[in-house]
């Protein structure tokens, strides 16, 4: 007896496995109508696989239904238990991504320590009592700035990936700037320059943007910069003219 359901079992599963269900037809796309839905649920379908990444489909679409039929008795939550789902959900994104800020942060400070450390040891770097590296590329003869004066440079920023996240020379145009409203690895590293000097500059994550980043750039990122001191107080000299 127990032989006979086994192999009646057996025979169910085979059978079972050996014709599939047949997938289910599209839905026609012919009136204008037709169009219109297919058009909105790929569009809010898009949507949701950015702001939601995890949907949970089945109850997506059951949530749709319900709310298009309009029936009270149908809906499964209240407005308010909503709520509380989308304040929940909104505030493990948060702590899932600042996770993933502060691993990154560590991670790439850990990068930036190895490789300075490196390049210290390099021929013709220096490094500076707050730990600003630099490298002379080509010595200038004119006035050294201060933290108060204005510049005008040509520069070229890179990660230590060799990424290049800006650069003024891409644009075709000089950048000028207040020196005290940079941030302080530029501040320091422009005042050992003479102007029509070329240096390079590496910069560590606390002299640069720090944890919070900048666009392009990660938290704690060590920054690279080819700068050129091209004047200083430019607008001194377009008065004298």
């Amino acid at each position: 007896m127990k032989k006979t359901l086994l192999a009646l079992a057996m025979a169910g599963v085979v059978t079972g496995c050996s014709t599939p269900p047949e997938a289910p037809e599209d839905p026609k796309l012919e009136s204008t109508e037709q169009k219109v839905s297919y058009g909105m649920g790929l569009v809010l379908g898009e949507r949701m696989s950015n702001d939601l990444p995890d949907l949970q489909m089945e109850q997506f679409l059951q949530g749709i239904q319900h709310g298009h039929a309009g029936d009270e008795e149908t809906k499964r939550l209240t407005r308010e238990e909503i709520q509380e789902a989308l304040m929940a959900y909104q505030q493990q994104m948060q702590e899932d991504q600042k996770k993933q800020m502060d691993e990154l942060a560590q991670k790439n400070k850990e990068a930036g320590e190895a490789f300075l450390a490196e390049n210290a040891e390099k021929d013709g770097v220096e490094t500076t009592e707050s730990g600003l590296q630099y490298e002379v590329i080509e010595e200038g003869t004119g006035d050294k700035p201060s933290a108060e004066d204005t510049v005008r440079v040509h520069y070229t920023g890179e990660l230590l990936s060799g990424e290049v996240f800006d650069s003024s020379r891409e644009r075709g145009e000089p950048v000028t700037f207040a020196l005290n409203q940079v941030i302080p690895g530029w501040t320091e590293g422009l005042q050992l320059m003479n102007e029509g000097a070329r240096y390079k500059l590496y910069i560590p994550s606390d002299l640069a943007y720090g944890p919070g980043g900048n666009r392009g750039i990660g938290p704690n990122e060590t920054l690279v910069f080819d700068v050129e001191l091209l004047a200083v107080n430019p607008q001194d000299d377009a008065a004298s003219e």
